[in-house]
């Protein structure tokens, strides 16, 4: 009788043992999944948001996972410890699920860091400023990677969507994007998706910044769900590949993209908005800007740096071949440039950097620079600054000591300055946030 009794007590309980068991498994596994993916995000440098992204508050944490449940990017938050932490930085693309998931309210939104300052037009979370109808997505926004580009390109469009009428008065249109990068190209497959009218100016060529990246350039670490199109099919390609797939989308979708068309001024008119641009006028309900923060280089602001030796973009280091040359930043487009050009026969290339360490570019990248370095050819000079260039000369200095070199050419990829007069003059406000919402 009593065997009985505990035999029934142990299949009344087991199925509850074995949930139980699998929980705890499974937590387990998630657990370490999540420090794994930390490993990675230290080891390649990657620790800093591109912009917006939660901070959480580990006293109010209760491990409860919503967070994580609710982001709809593969491992950006995850539960150590029984506390979510911010294990994947760069993949944020600021949306905000997670903070609205969290029961008890521990996550706050932030901009930057204490370490890093972000520039960042203020945009809610359906990416509109604060003046109303007008949005901006990705790179001016703070998203510099291709995949969040585009999916803020989407998420914006799909906003627009949501207020705007979409009805057909005279020449008024729904939208007008203005970039032809990552971003404005998900915007525009949106609006095709949903039957809005929309044009697009494009002041250069297709694929915005990307079209600027060196020849052969590894792009894409991440496949991209982009409307009408589905999911890419490759994890990484070259520039020259990523190209050609979106002229392809373009001419495909009949995409209505105006290149060579400058944005030159917006004015607020009832109903909308009166844009000018350098070849004509447009009425339209809402405006997307979906411009890079490249558009205008940072400068060094040094003496002779108006010389025509210096440039802001590497395109083919193979025209620098047997020349002196020296490569000002630390970041991955820094880095590239410089690894490219050491691969150059008889190319003499030195890296100078104003910090310590390359902490804000890619693993592999840095892993390309020592090795050029370890075979000689290359010279980093960390903790330097260029102080004059001249005709055939450069001088450097790194840590109080003047270094003077022979000199060919200069390629200063220090990054770009946002467009913050213009911003500004049509009423856009912008903070710079140090890890404040």
């Amino acid at each position: 009788m009593i065997l009985d009794i505990e035999m029934g007590q142990i299949l009344y309980f087991s199925p509850m043992l074995v949930i139980l068991l699998s929980y705890i498994v499974l937590a387990f596994m998630k657990e370490r999944h999540a420090l794994a993916a930390k490993r990675e995000t230290i080891s390649s440098g990657l620790t800093e948001p591109a912009s917006l992204h939660p901070l959480i508050d580990t006293t109010k944490c209760i491990g409860c996972g919503s967070c994580v449940t609710a982001c709809p990017e593969n491992l950006v938050l995850g539960l150590i410890k029984k506390r979510a932490e911010l294990i994947s930085p760069s993949h944020c693309i600021g949306h905000g699920a997670c903070a609205r998931a969290c029961p008890m309210k521990a996550i706050t939104l932030v901009f930057g860091t204490e370490k890093r300052g972000v520039d960042i037009p203020q945009i809610d979370e359906s990416f509109e400023t604060n003046v109303p109808g007008i949005y901006i997505a990705g790179e001016l926004g703070g998203m510099g990677l291709i995949r969040n580009a585009s999916e803020q390109g989407r998420q914006a469009m799909e906003s627009i969507y949501k207020v705007s009428p979409q009805k057909k008065e005279g020449d008024w249109i729904d939208a007008l994007v203005v970039g032809a990068g990552p971003a404005g190209i998900a915007a525009n497959l949106v609006a095709k998706e949903r039957k809005m009218s929309i044009i697009t100016l494009e002041q250069e060529s297709l694929g915005g910044t990307v079209a600027h990246y060196p020849r052969g350039k590894v792009v894409m670490t991440a496949p991209v769900k982009l409307p009408l199109v589905g999911k890419t099919r490759f994890k990484e390609t070259t520039k020259e590949r990523l190209l050609e797939f979106w002229s392809g989308v373009v001419e495909k979708h009949e995409l209505q993209i105006n290149f060579e068309e400058r944005l030159e001024a917006v004015a607020s008119v009832e109903g909308g908005f009166e844009v000018t641009s350098n070849k004509r006028s447009y009425r339209t309900r809402t405006l997307l800007l979906a411009i890079g923060r490249r558009g205008t280089p940072r400068k060094l602001g040094v003496p002779g740096e108006e010389q025509n030796k210096v440039v802001y973009r590497l395109v083919d280091a193979e025209q620098y071949r047997g020349q002196s040359v020296v490569v000002v930043g630390g970041g991955d487009s820094a880095l590239e440039a410089a690894a490219s050009l050491a691969e150059e026969e008889g190319t003499e290339v030195t890296l100078s950097y104003r910090s310590e360490a390359f902490n804000r570019a890619k693993e592999k990248n840095r892993q390309r620079v020592q090795a050029a370095e370890a075979a000689g050819n290359l010279k980093v000079l960390f903790r330097s600054n260029v102080k004059r260039i001249t005709e055939d000369r450069i001088e450097i200095e790194q840590q109080g000591e003047l270094i003077e070199q022979s000199n060919d050419a200069v390629i200063v990829l220090a990054g770009g300055i946002l467009p913050t007069p213009f911003l500004k003059q049509i009423g856009i406000d912008i903070e710079t946030k140090y890890g404040t919402a």
